[in-house]
């Protein structure tokens, strides 16, 4: 029994350096994967959430829901398309993100935060937007745009409500749509590029895309120049061979994550959100984390013990 507490009394005493160490710190999580289909993941990473703000770090989550919207598209009888990679978006499958996103997911992580002791708002289109973007331009192999419908790119965040609320202890909650902001002056050396980013007007006010949940959380992290910028993913973090969890690689850096990109080890999904760490070490991030979001309270492993749990990428 003796035994038992001691060990409990000497993880606190491991936590308590890094507390101290991370008081005051901008840690911006991205939430997604099947962390969000599991009620008891969920409920565990968002208590982990309300203790880091307990103890004085500031989170933010940014969060989408791609299999949700792919639910809500089907119940309306629409057919999900996917172009490399990117949910094509018309202006109906636009309003189901916008309402997927933002009144269903986001209200209820906001909600579930609350009933676990913490503090929260959600900052979109029908509150305070704080992501600002425009259309996203891809090209075919003959190098002619694509036509991607409503999809968009972060290229601006409004920190002044994020700082605000987690300075007052309020977790900020971000989905992955952003409000369009159309350049003045649009290239013209390129009509399928003018169009692209003019496009038909959104029946939704104010007018709004769906982006990409890993770069508009790195958009986020380097705007609030994060201490620390988390992937929650469905692996244990970057594994050298994928169906091996020993193989765990628990430190990185930006040239080994690129040697591992050329080398095939580093593939398909976890590409994107190695790049958009990278691309947010670059702007001043202090270390990007991949961790398994599964596992029932890995954020808090993962800074709070001296082994971490996942992989730390730093610069």
């Amino acid at each position: 029994m003796h035994d038992e507490a001691i060990r409990k009394a000497d993880v606190l005493i491991e936590a308590l350096g890094y507390i101290r160490k991370f008081h005051g710190a901008f840690v911006v999580v991205k939430l997604g994967g099947s962390v969000m289909e599991d009620p008891e993941s969920l409920q565990a990473l968002l208590v982990d959430v309300v203790f880091m703000q307990s103890v004085g770090m500031r989170p933010l989550i940014v969060h989408g829901g791609g299999k949700a919207i792919t639910r809500a598209m089907e119940r309306a009888g629409l057919e999900p398309r996917f172009v490399q990679g990117r949910r094509y978006t018309d202006e109906a499958t636009l309003e189901i993100v916008a309402r997927v996103l933002a009144e269903e997911i986001n209200a209820d992580i906001v909600r579930h935060i609350v009933k676990y002791g913490g503090r929260a708002a959600g900052l979109h289109h029908k509150t305070t937007p704080c992501l600002f973007g425009t259309r996203l331009t891809l090209t075919d192999d003959q190098g002619q745009p694509i036509d991607l419908g409503r999809v968009g790119e972060v290229r601006r965040v409004d920190t002044h409500p994020l700082i605000n609320l987690c300075l007052a202890g309020v977790v900020p909650v971000l989905p992955s749509i952003a409000v369009e902001e159309v350049p003045t002056d649009p290239p013209s050396d390129s009509a399928g590029e003018s169009k692209a980013i003019q496009g038909e007007p959104s029946r939704i006010t104010p007018p709004l895309l769906n982006v990409n949940a890993d770069t508009a959380a790195a958009a986020v992290a380097r705007a609030m120049s994060a201490d620390k910028f988390v992937f929650l993913t469905d692996t244990p973090g970057i594994l050298r061979h994928k169906e091996d969890p020993s193989s765990l690689i628990r430190g990185l850096n930006p040239a080994m994550c690129h040697d591992l990109i050329a080398s095939g080890v580093i593939d398909r999904g976890m590409i994107p959100k190695v790049q958009a760490g990278l691309d947010s070490l670059k702007a001043g991030v202090g270390k990007v984390h991949v961790i398994d979001g599964r596992l029932r309270h890995s954020l808090l492993l993962e800074i709070f013990t001296e082994q971490g749990i996942g992989t730390e990428i730093h610069p």
